[in-house]
């Protein structure tokens, strides 16, 4: 190995260490950590063009599957396989040796990258063309008008519920360290998918997901319920939560969501445990999990099932899905691209763990987009949606802006 690469293996430089064979492999790789978990894993597809994969998740080689927010005509998602794959364990000690050969040989003829060279590679593998956002999308009076031509169709018994987005664009230091961005993150949100993609020609994304859309280990089958939001407060936020009516049928309508799919393709028998409060960063939600025994029931492609029946789920479009989708077709007037779709690890170690999209940004050569998204009933309160979203825009903004915060 090239004398010149010598690493100090903190956990901040074993991440620039994989962004930087991501990055100069000239294909896409994504890094990520699941909730509750020290491990950080990474896939890489060195493939210059982006692959798409059909869902059937049971017949996928491993890899980390992105799927937009709409629906695609061929029915296929973003794939990157795991032609290499490389994990360690956050509280363990690092050693040269513990480098996978594929990544010896790649870094032969490579000088360890400093902070500004892998910023400068980053960015200059990021799409800068242009912002795929619209303006009317950072607009507030827009998103307000949004909220409220949502509660008319919900009073109007044309939906039960609808979730419309925004943006927030920021500027990217010039001193901005995505190791350490992402090292602060996961040490922020420890029951949260912390992830790191990178597709060309397509966008460079990272997050902070809490939702869960379909998990699958050995015989289970695991999905959740995500709704209801409020900002958490105080030393122990847990105790002195207190939901209201809106709230608590805001998340009852996402748990009804999921028992008509099960009713869908006649699966009686599930776990249903919750509502229970749980906590994401600075936020609070309600959250009922939902399990099932694949091998019992008789359902080995569940999971690929489920993903279709699911997305987009109703805690990021609304109910009913084709009308709430329509509604946001026609009035919200931008792109989603990811955000609200769904990402993650496919048969890696044995596991499946499919999130929705959620507490991302899309970065550009110095900018960041941030998306976040409020569900509307017929009790919502515009001004207080808008509040909602800028407390979720904040999860990964404020990191991009202080990875130290």
């Amino acid at each position: 190995m090239n004398t010149e690469v010598s690493y100090n293996h903190t956990q901040t430089e074993i991440i620039q260490l994989l962004l930087q064979l991501g990055l100069t492999s000239g294909g896409s790789f994504a890094i990520w950590r699941k909730p509750k978990s020290k491990k950080l894993e990474m896939v890489l597809d060195e493939t210059a063009s982006p692959q798409k994969v059909e869902l059937n998740l049971e017949e996928l080689p491993p890899g980390f599957i992105v799927h937009p927010f709409a629906d695609q005509e061929d029915k296929k998602a973003y794939y990157i396989k795991a032609n290499r794959y490389f994990s360690f364990e956050l509280d363990q000690e690092f050693k040269p040796e513990d480098l996978p050969e594929w990544a010896k040989i790649q870094l032969e003829d490579q000088k360890k990258l400093n902070d500004g060279e892998l910023r400068k590679l980053l960015f200059d593998q990021t799409i800068n063309n242009k912002i795929i956002t619209s303006g009317i999308s950072e607009d507030k009076s827009h998103f307000l008008r949004l909220v409220e031509l949502g509660i008319e169709a919900v009073k109007e018994n044309k939906l039960e519920k609808v979730v419309p987005a925004r943006t927030k664009t920021i500027d990217i230091p010039k001193d901005f360290n995505l190791a350490c961005t992402l090292l602060s993150l996961m040490n922020s949100y420890p029951n949260a998918l912390i992830n790191f993609f990178h597709i060309p020609h397509l966008g460079t994304w990272m997050g902070a997901s809490p939702e869960v859309l379909i998990e699958t280990k050995g015989d289970i089958f695991y999905t959740m319920s995500l709704a209801g939001t409020q900002k958490a407060t105080g030393d122990n936020p847990l105790k002195s939560v207190a939901w209201t009516q809106k709230e608590i049928e805001e998340q009852a309508l996402v748990s009804r969501y999921i028992v008509s799919c099960f009713k869908k393709i006649r699966l009686r028998e599930y776990e249903e445990h919750g509502p229970k409060t749980v906590v994401a960063g600075n936020l609070l939600h309600l959250k009922t999990d939902f399990r099932i025994d694949m091998e019992a029931t008789g359902f080995p492609e569940l999971g690929s099932i489920m993903l279709n029946l699911l997305h987009p789920t109703s805690a990021v479009c609304g109910m009913p899905r084709k009308e709430a989708h329509d509604f946001l077709q026609e009035y919200e007037d931008f792109d989603r691209s990811f955000y609200a779709g769904f990402l993650g690890p496919v048969n890696v170690q044995g596991q499946t763990s499919v999130f929705v999209n959620l507490r991302t940004a899309s970065l550009f050569s110095n900018k960041a987009v941030l998306y976040s998204g409020a569900g509307v009933t017929e009790d919502s309160v515009p001004e207080k949606e808008w509040e909602e979203t800028e407390y979720k825009c904040e999860i990964i903004g404020k990191f991009i802006q202080n990875p130290t915060t």
